[in-house]
């Protein structure tokens, strides 16, 4: 069995999984609000409680995180960076974790925890190349090449939600928008909630969240189905980016806003006209796993034997 915990800025969630993917035991706690220390002591306490519950010997341990460690900086440290959880950012979160385990640990961003458990045991799992997208307060991404992750040098692979937007999708919104990145225009200010609240607000003049706009667009309000498809353009315009240059099997996609049915039935077809090929075999999926998906993830971050 494996263990997979995923660190999130309200909940730490923990699982047992096992090699067929079933998860085993769950545990999941309160994360401390912004305390970097208690947040650490938490998280070795959920992954103790895990290691006494196995059945196994000593069971493997990959983390989740709102972030991403750093290249090794001049002290030989990996320090956290482009946390939302802030109090992680800047420090040595691996280190500190794997002093008071006492054993090695294997720590990645969420939405490549996401991805491959798309990948491995979920929607993907016939796929060889895949694309994961997290469309909520973010919007992020991950690549998986045969099961296995890829992160890059840098370690931002699949990071597209800090690309800047493509032309054609800048014609869709008002003005310029501000990412909390310091750039501007990221796909991120377009296709995160607060990028979907933005569009329907600059269009009706009414403020709903993005969830109300999506409800209101099933039942036939006007205003929210135009908002919809205006997202769905955006959303085809920014992908069709991804699929020229990595020419993913599926994307799949993760986040609050995966759950809107209409970006199924719409994108796929807009995709087409702008990526280079006559007949695009790419897939669009909706994921398999919930909330669960960030943890059977970070367990996947380690082959099973």
């Amino acid at each position: 069995m494996r263990i997979g915990v995923d660190l999130g800025g309200t909940k730490i969630e923990g699982i047992l999984l096992s090699p067929d993917g079933r998860v085993a035991e769950k545990i999941r706690v309160n994360t401390p609000a912004q305390k970097y220390l208690e947040t650490v002591d938490e998280l070795c306490e959920v992954i103790n409680q895990l290691q006494q519950l196995s059945p196994s010997k000593k069971c493997s341990v990959g983390i989740g995180t709102p972030g991403a460690l750093s290249p090794s900086n001049e002290r030989g440290l990996e320090l956290m960076k482009n946390c939302n959880s802030i109090c992680l950012n800047g420090e040595p979160l691996k280190v500190d974790i794997e002093k008071r385990l006492g054993y090695t640990t294997r720590i990645e961003n969420d939405a490549n925890c996401f991805v491959l458990s798309e990948a491995c045991y979920g929607a993907a799992m016939s796929s060889r190349t895949v694309f994961g997208v997290i469309l909520g307060t973010g919007t992020g991404g991950g690549v998986v090449i045969d099961k296995q992750l890829h992160t890059g040098p840098n370690r931002i692979a699949g990071e597209w939600g800090h690309n800047c937007i493509p032309s054609s999708v800048r014609e869709l919104i008002a003005q310029d928008r501000q990412c909390y990145c310091g750039r501007k225009n990221c796909i991120e200010t377009v296709l995160s909630g607060r990028g979907l609240k933005q569009s329907h607000l600059e269009r009706s003049g009414i403020e709903l969240e993005a969830m109300e706009i999506a409800r209101l667009a099933t039942v036939g309000n006007v205003e929210a189905s135009e908002s919809i498809q205006t997202y769905c353009k955006q959303l085809a315009r920014c992908l069709s980016t991804v699929v020229n240059l990595i020419d993913p099997d599926m994307i799949v996609l993760g986040g609050g806003l995966s759950n809107i049915s209409q970006l199924y039935a719409q994108v796929p077809s807009l995709m087409e006209e702008h990526v280079f090929t006559d007949n695009m075999l790419t897939m669009l999926s909706a994921p398999m796993f919930g909330d669960a998906s960030g943890a059977i993830g970070a367990a996947c971050l380690w082959p099973l034997d």
